[in-house]
């Protein structure tokens, strides 16, 4: 029983660790290197204003979100194999999984470019296992 909670746990704190590096990145982004941004989306609130900002986001901006994503889903992959070991390639590939599906999530409520959706569905499962080979457990 023991040993299930610290599975189960494993991949919650690993999905934590990568959504707050995930976060850390897009508000340095957002506030640091293109507050403009920042600035033009507070108090949006129509999905069609909403669409037309993401459609004039510039490309490094979402290559910098693209490149905390791929941070968070290894360190995140890499808390999850450490904490479930020995198993825990197994709970990073579980993390990869949930990863990717809050990015399609994401991916729908804030509609980014095309480019931008497929490369984020490709990094988010690999950086993660990644992460977890990283951790050198099972």
């Amino acid at each position: 029983m023991r040993s299930a909670l610290k599975n189960v746990a494993s991949v919650i704190v690993g999905f934590i660790t990568a959504s707050v590096i995930m976060m850390l990145v897009e508000m340095f982004n957002g506030h640091v290197l293109y507050p403009e941004l920042s600035q033009a989306a507070q108090g949006m609130t129509d999905p069609e204003d909403i669409r037309a900002l993401m459609a004039s986001v510039p490309t490094g901006a979402m290559l910098v979100v693209l490149g905390g994503w791929f941070l968070g889903a290894v360190a995140g992959g890499w808390v999850t194999a450490r904490i479930a070991a020995p198993a825990g390639l197994r709970h990073a590939l579980i993390l990869a999984v949930l990863l990717t599906l809050a990015g399609i999530a994401n991916n729908l409520m804030l509609p980014p470019p095309l480019w931008f959706w497929l490369a984020g569905m490709l990094v988010l499962g690999p950086a993660a296992m990644l992460g977890g080979r990283l951790a050198g457990r099972g």
